[in-house]
């Protein structure tokens, strides 16, 4: 069974953005229960459908599949719950590790998360100097609760 095993930290400054080229990612939900998630999200010419189960520390099961551009346009735009969230995506190697810097547009504005991906829960890994605290067990930053709570209503 295939598993994601990930942590999420905020993002102090700015040094990380001379570090590689941002990527837009269009991504929606169709369902959000946190028991499990099924999302569309759109990246370059491709379209993807990914179904989550619900997250136990920071390990959850997942199923992506990549599915036509045009159909994950049409799930955005006439079946995903609202707002769409927009964000670029920018990928990073650091300590031999690919981590994820997530800027978010939008209702979402002015979040920006990094996320990293390990082979297991208690993996060591070197944190890079932009990262600040960790948010991986807040649900509030779960790209999921970002369409009923937006960033920007946490204030």
């Amino acid at each position: 069974m295939p598993k994601e095993i990930e942590r999420k930290f905020l993002v102090a400054g700015d040094a990380w953005r001379a570090l590689a080229q941002g990527t837009l990612y269009r991504q929606g939900y169709l369902n959000s229960a946190k028991e499990r998630t099924v999302r569309v999200r759109t990246v370059g010419g491709k379209g993807f459908l990914t179904v989550k189960g619900i997250t136990v520390g920071a390990t959850r099961v997942e199923y992506e599949y990549e599915i036509p551009r045009d159909q994950a346009d049409a799930m955005l735009d006439g079946l995903c719950e609202k707002p769409i969230i927009e964000k670029k995506r920018y990928k990073i190697a650091h300590g031999g590790l690919h981590w994820e810097v997530d800027e978010f547009f939008g209702d979402n504005a002015g979040l920006i998360v990094a996320e990293v991906e390990l082979s297991s829960e208690d993996q060591a890994f070197e944190k890079p100097a932009w990262i600040a605290e960790e948010v991986t067990a807040d649900p509030r930053y779960f790209n999921s609760n970002l369409i009923s709570h937006p960033y920007s209503a946490w204030k």
